[in-house]
């Protein structure tokens, strides 16, 4: 063999590993745009992942993870989605409620999108039905917001001489503002209760708000659903606790923290069905064929020394329906 062709073979050679990377398949990556922040949501970003590794995606593996997080300041959402559309992600988990979801929608329609919001997602107009979704979004409806009623029923049942109630809210989160009221007022009349709406979107209105409750002396306070409520749960629940107020609230992240009550869905187990989800438009499912998933696994959490601390008797009709009662 001549010299000349034995360095081209041994060329060619060296070139084989490179070609073969070069033809295999791009890692596919997943855009995921939050309202808050990673630690808010640590729990359920575990679910997350959990249910992609199960349909066969491991972050760093199999699939990357773009995450952009608008740590409660909505006004970023939209660059946010823009930069996620820019990076040609594959799919966009647009989680924690309607401006995420709105943000995303409006950055692309193309790209599909699984988000998660806690009102009626046709009536926002995310999608033309539930069973249909059409166009480039699903996802998951918490119902959270339509739970008002049962919070108030289960709330009055466990402070039962409560007349009035202090009812929080976060006016950035409009729509879900906006559920909440049209609710909470007859489902009040309904249970024999009178409600003081007050409105709080900063760590200073949320002082500001217990600072109205302490000169107005409410017999309880209901937290209404809200991402940024949920950044805040420490400080919430530590105010109510000060101020001696029971209170009320939309899931179990509260209650862990040292929170009266909870009522409000399982967000781990939806969490895991956006993954599920997710996985299923990386390997080639259409959003428009994934029917939009309304949460189904509810649960009631209950501290009981909490209630011991507020001087408050849980009934034992109370205990028995509930799902976890933290000691």
């Amino acid at each position: 063999m001549r010299r000349r062709e034995f360095i081209t073979l041994v060329g060619g050679a060296a070139a084989w590993p490179l070609a073969a990377r070069a033809q295999q398949p791009a890692m596919p990556v997943i855009g995921f745009l939050g309202a808050t922040s990673p630690d808010t949501s640590a729990d359920n970003l575990r679910a997350f992942r959990q249910a992609l590794k199960e349909s066969g995606y491991v972050e760093g593996e199999t699939v990357a993870i773009e995450y952009r997080w608008a740590e409660n300041q909505m006004d970023r959402l939209p660059a946010l989605a823009a930069e996620l559309v820019r990076r040609q992600v594959a799919v966009i988990a647009a989680i924690e409620g309607p401006p995420v979801a709105f943000a995303a929608k409006a950055a692309t329609t193309t790209i599909p999108i699984v988000f998660t919001v806690s009102d009626d997602p046709v009536r926002l107009g995310l999608v033309a039905s539930l069973a249909r979704p059409g166009g480039n979004l699903t996802g998951i409806n918490f119902v959270s917001t339509e739970l008002v009623a049962k919070r108030l029923e289960l709330l009055r049942e466990l402070v039962p001489g409560a007349a009035r109630v202090a009812v929080l809210v976060n006016p950035a989160i409009a729509t879900n503002t906006e559920t909440t009221l049209r609710d909470v007022e007859p489902a009040a009349r309904a249970v024999g209760l009178q409600i003081q709406v007050l409105n709080a979107e900063t760590s200073h209105e949320i002082e500001a708000a217990f600072a109205t409750i302490v000169r107005e002396r409410p017999n309880a306070l209901f937290v209404a659903s809200s991402p940024y409520f949920t950044s805040r749960r420490i400080q919430l629940v530590q105010l109510a606790a000060r101020h001696a107020i029971p209170a009320t609230y939309p899931g179990r992240q509260y209650v862990e923290v040292g929170g009266l009550m909870s009522y409000g869905a399982n967000l781990a187990d939806a969490f895991r069905q956006i993954g599920v989800y997710t996985g299923r438009i990386l390997k080639g499912t259409k959003p428009a064929d994934l029917p939009v998933v309304q949460a189904s696994k509810f649960e009631l959490v209950i501290n009981q020394q909490t209630a011991r601390m507020l001087g408050l008797t849980v009934p034992p009709t109370l205990l028995a329906r509930a799902d976890e009662v933290i000691e």
